[in-house]
This record gives structure tokens, C-alpha cells and sequence, in this order.
């Protein structure tokens, strides 16, 4: 079998810019959300019955000393106040779906009309409220979109949020508001600069403002006595009433109501909206066919928007449902694996047959004498090393013919890719048992010894090694490392407990000739083709298991570029493998072990939760603007603190040292992020049918590095 050289077009990239995009969208829909949800309710700091504070300066008195109702789109303001014993009862931060029918129901009970200062957001939330408070012949007006104060927000902001509101009730009505009632104001007299400065911006869009004469400051819920007495105009004089339908529990303020209505009536009060009390036309005007359109697309997106955090706020549940199950399941399957392959194991025979190593090498200079010397010192009575030169150009064959080596045998070939090397290795081996190893990897003496045991038991047909990272002393390097420790060998213990190991690396991997040969040798149709390998290998009837005191040291990636390359090979290939071995979902037996525990695990760890990570992380920028920064804390804590003890439980397993964990918060700012965009990159190639090439890392000889250092041997 010989495996021609993998040749692709160029990868895509036009994706990058939709997902950008679309995180954009994301953010933009969650912040919408998180603009409508966070908001408040009440008004500002006037005295409950009705007495005037300090004039401030920059308003002028006759605004501050004037009724509540102003108009200031002309040179001169001008003010109008209720007749006397004629009140109109004004009802903020509406409509509610539980206070604002309650009210209603009250108002009609009575007889009697109101003026209703919505919320644009509310508005899209409930447009039949603020239809039926048309219906029943009340009066509405503008409390912005979000309830926002305006006082302190840019001229582009006040202007927004004024539009939005009318968009919102022309999209639920049909008609557009021209009153208006800055959040958080109360009565002329407590006017500031900026408020005032406020008011006449909205004058400049079409608004006339209304204040109050009387605040009953029921957001704070003094009682219903209390809220009774603050609306009660004094000696018989009009006045504007400012309660409240919503932002908050509005109890008190509905009894207050029926009370209040029954008492002024009885003293010959009436009760009217604010623009039929001041004598002027009805405030609601006729929107026209674009307004109507725009505010019903604007509350599409507000309800898309809330629609996307409530799928965002399942995933993460989701998510972490799905994490901890993970992680219950890997500790209790490490433990089980743990007991099993560490006690001691006197009824099983000592396995001596004779060895041999394969090493597929291309331009492997910088380790491959390493390798060979590490395998030729192995504490093993019968072994031999083939070395496949796959038609290397640094001299890498000539290196290890160097070296003469007894036992050590050296093929040239054509380049034709690492499945093709590994196949002439297995043809010309000599023993029964074969152990393939990558031309960058270092044995330790016992390695092979410790890797060929589990083939005492006559079920095993192949057998993982324990893979670890030997250049650590970098950041990338501990990253990876942990990586290994924690992701890779803590999952083979797992698959070893569950009989479903999808992959032996190509790092360190023992398989039975007969295996080997049986399933068609080394496949060269995928990019992964230890994964498919392996796969075959299950497929076929045989048990595949872990051994974790079989290490191998290998030289991981040293650059970010390095890394991107392995990982977008090996994630692609291993999802070629999955779909060419999908059929084992119906089999039984090991393979049916492989198809209903190994793949679903690979696609929702693998594949499915990774290319949620980008959405994830815009929700965590969302979270730092419109969530509490204490239960954000806590989150991100809480999530730290299981990984910190997953990583040192794993740690402690592959008997290493704690001390690269520091490194873990750094890990989840970039080395995450790597990770789950290889996946969008590998998902979107497989999806568009293109073909990956074979990416070669640059080998630095830091794996090499180990047998002079004295760590290995």
C-alpha cells in the first residue's frame, strides 16, 4: 500500500469573516437584551407632598415655578397646569402584564381616564396592554426605551431612545406619542440643568414634556395611606398625579388608586388625561406606513434578541451540565482504571516475545538519533528498530546508518506519506509484535517492556502508551503538556474502562501483527490515521487498552503557527475517521462499544461544544457589562477551581509534578481559543469538501534534548 502525498486547495477563509459577523450580530442581540432587561423603575428625589426644592440655576423660574406640563420648542417656554378639581392621574414605567390590567380594571371600575407613560422596550414585550389602554380611551406617552436618565446621556443617545419608543408604540398602535416623561423627574421644581437641558432636546424631536404636581412615590411602597395622602391636590387645586404601573411591585399603588378615585369624587374631583385637562387636541398622531414598519421590525429584533440570550443561557446550562457529567465520569473511570492496572498481576504471564519498532521518518534530523539510541537501550530482550526514511532530504536515513546500530535497520523510500511508511515497516518486521513510534519520540528503558504486557491477555489486539510533552520549560510547552496530562491520557483511561478507545498516538502505540495485517495494515485515506487506525482496529473484535507506565516523550509544537497545523490535521482527520466509521453505531460487539459511546463522546467534546466556544466567550463579554461582576466572579471562580482539580487529580495520576497549573487562568485566554477555532476551521473544510494537506511540524531536537539531559535513560 503506498499513500500519495496529500495535495489541497487553498484553505478557506472567507468563514473567519462570517463568524466574525456573526459574534457581532450576537453581541449587538445580547446587548439589546441586556439594555431592555436591566430596567428600573421610580422617580426622582421631590417630596412627597409636593412642596418645592431650591431653584437650580440655568432653569428658568418660569418653568420651575410653572405647571408640569411644558412646551420648549419655541423661544419662550410655556407651561400649563390642570383646572381646578380636574386631576390627571399619569402611571409610569408601564405596560405590565400583572399592574398595569389591574389598573385599568380600577380606572374603568371608576369611570375614569389616565395618562400612561410607556416603556419602548415594554412596549414590544406587550403591545395588546398598550392597545387596550387606547381602547378604554386613555392617553399615552414617552418614558424612553429603556428608562434611561436622560440627564446624563450623550445628544445621540436622548435622541435614540426617544425614536425607538415612538417606533415601538407606532409598530403595537398605529399611532405615534408626543408627550413625554423623562425617567427618574418628578416635579418643575426639582429641575436641573442637565434635566432641563434634557427637555428641550426632546422638544426638538416633536415632544412635550410632562412633569408632576404631585408625587406619590409609590416605587418605594410607603403604604397605602401614604400614597393616598401624596395625591391629594390641596384646598380643591388641579394637579398631575405620578404613580406608577410597573418596575416594580405596584400592590400599593392599586389599592391606593381605588381608594384615591372614590375619595376625589365623592369631594367632586375629576379625573381626565393630561392633554383633554390642559385643553389641547389628542397627543397620539397617526404614524405613518415606515414608522409602522420599523417599530414592528424593531420589536421582532428585541423578542430575537431575547430569544437569543434565553438559547445562550441554555447552552451554557448545557454546557456545564454536560462538564461535570464529563468530569464525573473520567474520575470515576480513572479510579476504576487506576485499581485494575496497578495491582499486582501474578496470574497473568511475563510477556518476552520478540519486538519490533517501527519509525516512520521525513526530515527528522533533529531527533531521530534520540529515538533510535532511546529504543536500542531499551530493557527489552528481543527487539529490533526499522527505521522508514520516506524519502527524507536533511539526511535523515544517512544519520541513523551512521550510528551502526546492532538491531537496527534502515528502508528507504519514495516519499508517499507517514501510512505508507508504516506499512513497509510491517511488512518487513520480523516479530509478532509491533510497536510503531514517531521519528520524534524518546523510550524510556522500560517503555517497551511496560507497553507489550497487556498482549498477555489473548483479547487485547493494541495497546497505548502514555505520550508526554518534553518541551515544557515554555508556556505553549506547559500548555500542552497539561493538555496531555489532563485531556488525553485521563480520557485513554476512560475509553480503556469503556472499551471504546478511538485513537492510539502515533507517539507510542503496540498492535499484534495478525491485528495489523487483518484490518488491511495502516490506512492512508485520512489525515488521522492512528484514529482510524485504531478504529479498525475495535471494529474488528478486538480490545484496546491503556497503559499508562509505557511513557514516550515527544517534541509538541513550539509556535503558535506549529500548533495551529498539528491540530487542524489532526482534528479534521479525526473527523474523517468518525464519518468513515459511522456504520459502527449499528454494530455490535466492540465495534458497537466504538459507535455508541466513543463517537457521540468525540462529537459533542470534540466537535459540537468547540464550535460553541466563540458564542460562549461573546456572552462573557456580554456578562461583563450587563451581568453583577460578583456572581461573574464567582462563575469564573467556581469554573477555575474544577479545572485547577481535574488538572492536579490528573497530575497526580500520571505522577507529576503540580507545578505547571499555575498556568491554567493564562490557558483559557488563548490556547482555548486556538483550540476551538482549529475546530471551525476543520469543520468548515470538511463541509465544503476540500481536501487538508499533510502540515509537517519543524522539529527543534528538544525531545533529543532529554537523552543529553539525562531525563530518559
Amino acid at each position: 500500500m503506498t499513500q500519495p502525498r496529500h495535495v489541497a486547495r487553498r484553505d478557506p477563509r472567507a468563514h473567519w469573516l462570517l463568524l466574525l459577523l456573526g459574534l457581532v450580530l450576537l453581541l449587538a442581540a445580547l446587548t439589546l437584551h441586556g439594555l431592555v432587561t436591566g430596567l428600573g423603575g421610580g422617580s426622582g428625589p421631590a417630596a412627597a407632598d409636593g412642596t418645592t426644592g431650591v431653584h437650580h440655576t440655568g432653569v428658568p423660574k418660569a418653568v420651575a415655578a410653572g405647571g408640569p406640563v411644558l412646551r420648549l420648542d419655541g423661544p419662550d417656554p410655556i407651561s400649563r397646569a390642570m383646572p381646578e378639581r380636574t386631576v390627571a392621574l399619569t402611571f409610569d414605567d408601564g405596560p405590565d402584564p400583572r399592574w398595569t390590567p389591574q389598573v385599568l380594571d380600577v380606572l374603568r371600575r371608576h369611570h375614569a381616564h389616565a395618562t400612561f407613560f410607556v416603556v419602548g422596550a415594554r412596549v414590544n414585550e406587550h403591545p395588546e396592554l398598550v392597545r387596550r389602554i387606547l381602547a378604554e380611551g386613555h392617553e399615552i406617552g414617552s418614558h424612553t426605551f429603556t428608562h434611561a436618565d436622560l440627564a446624563g446621556l450623550p445628544g445621540w443617545r436622548r435622541d435614540l431612545e426617544l425614536a425607538l419608543t415612538r417606533k415601538s408604540v407606532a409598530g403595537a398602535t398605529g399611532r405615534e406619542v408626543t408627550l413625554f416623561r423623562p425617567p427618574f423627574s418628578s416635579l418643575p421644581s426639582e429641575l436641573s440643568e442637565a434635566d432641563y437641558d434634557a427637555l428641550r432636546g426632546a422638544a426638538g424631536s416633536g415632544h412635550i414634556a410632562v412633569l408632576a404636581d404631585r408625587d406619590t412615590r409609590d416605587w418605594e411602597r410607603p403604604g397605602v395611606d401614604r400614597i393616598v395622602g401624596a395625591a391629594t391636590p390641596a384646598r380643591g387645586a388641579g394637579a398631575v398625579v405620578l404613580m406608577h404601573d410597573g418596575g416594580g411591585d405596584r400592590a400599593q399603588t392599586v389599592t391606593a388608586l381605588d381608594q384615591l378615585l372614590a375619595k376625589l369624587t365623592g369631594d367632586g374631583y375629576a379625573f381626565t388625561t393630561v392633554s383633554a385637562g390642559v385643553g389641547a387636541p389628542e397627543s397620539a398622531l397617526p404614524a405613518s406606513t415606515g414608522t409602522r414598519l420599523s417599530g414592528t421590525a424593531l420589536r421582532w429584533t428585541q423578542l430575537g434578541a431575547a430569544g437569543v440570550a434565553g438559547a445562550m443561557n441554555l447552552l451554557l446550562g448545557v454546557a456545564l451540565a454536560l462538564g461535570v457529567a464529563r468530569l464525573a465520569v473520567q474520575v470515576v473511570c480513572a479510579r476504576r482504571h487506576v485499581r485494575r492496572v496497578r495491582r499486582p498481576a501474578t496470574h497473568r504471564p511475563v510477556v518476552r516475545a520478540p519486538v519490533s519498532v517501527i519509525v516512520p521518518a521525513y526530515n527528522e534530523a533533529a531527533n531521530i538519533a534520540a529515538t533510535v539510541r532511546s529504543l536500542v537501550a531499551s530493557a527489552y530482550p528481543a527487539i529490533e528498530v526499522i527505521v522508514v526514511d520516506d524519502g527524507s532530504t536533511d539526511g535523515t536515513a544517512d544519520i541513523v546508518e551512521r550510528m551502526r546500530l546492532r538491531g537496527v535497520r534502515v528502508i528507504r523510500q519514495a516519499n508517499a506519506g507517514k501510512p505508507a511508511a508504516l506499512n513497509t515497516g510491517i511488512r518487513a518486521a520480523r516479530a509478532n509484535l509491533l510497536v510503531l513510534v514517531d521519528g520524534d519520540t524518546v523510550f524510556q528503558p522500560d517503555t517497551v517492556h511496560r507497553l507489550v504486557q497487556g498482549f498477555g491477555d489473548p483479547t487485547v489486539g493494541a495497546i497505548s502508551g502514555n505520550t508526554k510533552v518534553a518541551n515544557r520549560r515554555r508556556l505553549l510547552g506547559r500548555w500542552q503538556h497539561l493538555e496531555y496530562v489532563i485531556g488525553f491520557n485521563l480520557d485513554r483511561r476512560m475509553y480503556d474502562v469503556l472499551e471504546c478507545m478511538p485513537t492510539i498516538p502515533g507517539a507510542i502505540g503496540a498492535f499484534r501483527r495478525e491485528v495489523l495485517l487483518g484490518v488491511g495494515g495502516v490506512p492512508g485515506d485520512t489525515l488521522a490515521e492512528d484514529t482510524d487506525l485504531t478504529m479498525r482496529v475495535l471494529r474488528a473484535g478486538w480490545r484496546v487498552v491503556y497503559e499508562e507506565s509505557a511513557i514516550a516523550w515527544t517534541e509538541a509544537p513550539s509556535s503558535l503557527r506549529q500548533l495551529w497545523r498539528q491540530r487542524y490535521r489532526w482534528c479534521y482527520g479525526t473527523m474523517q475517521a468518525m464519518w468513515k466509521h459511522r456504520h459502527a453505531l449499528r454494530e455490535a460487539g466492540a465495534g458497537g462499544k466504538l459507535g455508541r459511546r466513543g463517537l457521540p463522546y468525540l462529537t459533542v467534546f470534540q466537535i459540537v461544544l468547540p464550535l460553541t466556544a466563540p458564542a460562549v466567550d461573546v456572552f462573557a463579554v456580554y456578562g461583563l457589562f450587563f451581568l453583577p461582576w460578583s456572581t461573574l466572579v464567582l462563575g469564573w471562580l467556581g469554573l477555575l477551581l474544577l479545572q485547577v482539580l481535574t488538572a492536579g487529580y490528573a497530575l497526580r495520576l500520571d505522577r507529576e509534578r503540580p507545578g505547571p497549573l499555575w498556568t491554567l487562568p493564562l490557558q483559557q485566554l488563548v490556547y482555548r481559543q486556538v483550540m476551538y477555532l482549529v475546530v471551525v476551521q476543520s469543520v468548515v473544510t470538511a463541509l465544503i469538501g476540500n481536501r487538508l494537506r499533510w502540515h509537517r511540524m519543524v522539529r527543534t531536537g528538544e525531545a533529543a534534548a532529554l537523552v543529553t539531559a539525562g531525563r530518559v535513560g
